[in-house]
């Protein structure tokens, strides 16, 4: 299947996790891709590895001038954007009057203005191929979690930012759209793998009874940059296995 093969598709956050599986499901489709990542060793071997055309770019998503030179290389080198994936972020954990504000600066200046950045960035170009943007939040963006004020804060504006930006850009031809994952099995969780028993109450509350691997959150992003999705916007589509099914109550017996 090749949906992508005329596609230029600018990906942050790109070296590891959600974003190199959205990275690599795209390449398997035929994209051009443009991939963004602060860890430039690993978005270099990530760009070695993959078929096709593949440009990488160090990119700090949290410093504006990087985020439009990274859509100026897009459009330097390729003449257009057809799909932006703004998946990078950080997370931090602790209550609200916890460590240095630094720590609350440094989630909503990489989880939501990275994502304003590189929208700002792009819109015109979106515009111009009629494209979308898929902005990776969480269903830390449509419900609270204990010890985590920060990220859900950060969460919660990029889910309302999607359907307002969505309702802004309709007319314009661009569609935008938001994947909300529950537990993923990334390295945003290594500490979380240290800790089996934490691990299993989580797996507990999904339905489907396991965290989600990249793939698992890639294919739902590839739905909507496809054609299949032209009449979808405005979407937080929550990717958990079920857990936004439940009300709280643990079953009954």
């Amino acid at each position: 299947m090749a949906r992508f093969s005329n596609k230029v598709i600018v990906i942050t956050g790109a070296a590891s996790g959600i974003g190199e599986g959205a990275a690599r499901r795209f390449a398997e489709e035929g994209a051009t891709l443009v991939l963004g990542d602060i860890d430039k060793a690993a978005l270099e071997r990530l760009g070695g590895e993959l078929s096709g055309i593949v440009e990488v770019q160090e990119t700090d998503v949290s410093d504006r001038a990087a985020c439009e030179a990274l859509v100026q290389a897009a459009v330097d080198r390729f003449g257009r954007i057809d799909v932006l994936v703004n998946d990078a972020g950080v997370d931090h954990l602790g209550k609200v009057d916890e460590g240095d504000f630094s720590a609350f600066t440094k989630v909503i200046e990489t989880d939501l203005y990275g994502v304003v950045h590189m929208s700002r960035a792009a819109i015109a170009h979106l515009r111009a191929s009629k494209g979308c943007i898929i902005n990776v939040s969480s269903v830390s963006g449509l419900g609270g979690d204990w010890n985590h004020s920060f990220y859900c804060a950060a969460k919660g504006a990029v889910s309302n930012f999607t359907r307002a930006l969505a309702m802004d850009e309709a007319r314009n031809g661009v569609r935008v759209n938001a994947v909300n994952p529950s537990l993923t099995y990334t390295a945003l969780i290594a500490g979380m793998k240290e800790q089996p028993e934490l691990i299993a109450k989580f797996e507990e509350r999904i339905p489907l009874g396991r965290g989600a691997e990249p793939a698992d959150i890639s294919g739902a992003i590839a739905f909507l940059a496809s054609e299949d999705a032209h009449f979808v916007t405005g979407v937080n589509l929550p990717v958990d296995g079920g857990l936004t099914a439940s009300n709280g109550q643990p079953p009954l017996s």
